[in-house]
């Protein structure tokens, strides 16, 4: 992580950060209802997963967007790299007992349009927005932004196994298919939640998929 940044550019970056969570908070909620609304039409349990998984979304971009309105950030890294390690393990024992449950209930789900379209957005929209977080909390050292990046890539994946659950469903009917993809998820997102607990945002798995797909910086190796 860069230290010789100038402070135009380390405001310049904090003002990216905080228009990145903004743009996350505001997305999570839109689809958080309408996710929750449409799983509740169609009794769908992966839906209304989704749906909260988003709020918990929320609460990690949001915890960076205060972090980001301090006078200095940096002295706010640690208790806010709690704040979403707490979300990760949230999200990990949501999607956890939800996709148990679903496979216990093996209840089948109705066939939702409005839920196949709403993931497929999310698969589209949120992988830009974690990679623009996630390069500039490199740049500007920011562990907590890079540990929200990657709260929003776990997030994509979520959406990613709610899709794909949802068109097996109504394609031919393999109703447990997106609860067998939660529990790898969830797995995920504990691993993550724990390397932010510690303070390692940097070089964790996600992240370093992120890394080896884009990143070409000449820095990169010396991270």
């Amino acid at each position: 992580m860069s230290t010789t940044l100038t402070p135009t550019r380390r405001d310049t970056l904090h003002r990216r950060i905080r228009l990145i969570v903004a743009i996350t908070i505001g997305y999570n909620l839109v689809e958080a209802v309408i996710a929750i609304t449409a799983g509740t039409v169609a009794s769908s349990a992966a839906l209304i997963g989704f749906g909260l998984d988003s709020s918990i979304e929320v609460l990690s971009a949001a915890a960076v967007a205060w972090q980001f309105t301090r006078r200095d950030p940096e002295k706010w890294e640690k208790p806010t790299l709690r704040v979403i390690a707490v979300a990760f393990f949230l999200l990990a024992a949501y999607v956890t007992t939800t996709s148990v449950l679903a496979l216990v209930t093996a209840e089948r789900p109705e066939h939702s349009t409005v839920g196949i379209v709403l993931t497929a957005v999310s698969v589209a929209i949120m992988p830009f927005l974690s990679f623009a977080e996630r390069r500039a909390g490199r740049e500007v050292g920011s562990a907590t932004a890079v540990a929200d990046s990657k709260q929003t890539l776990i997030c994509t994946y979520l959406s990613g196994a709610v899709l794909v659950g949802l068109v097996l469903n109504s394609l031919v009917g393999w109703w447990w298919a997106d609860a067998v993809a939660g529990l790898v998820i969830a797995a995920f997102a504990v691993r993550e939640g724990w390397e932010a607990w510690q303070g390692d945002a940097c070089a964790t798995s996600v992240g370093m998929i992120l890394e080896d797909g884009h990143e070409d910086d000449p820095d990169h190796h010396a991270h």
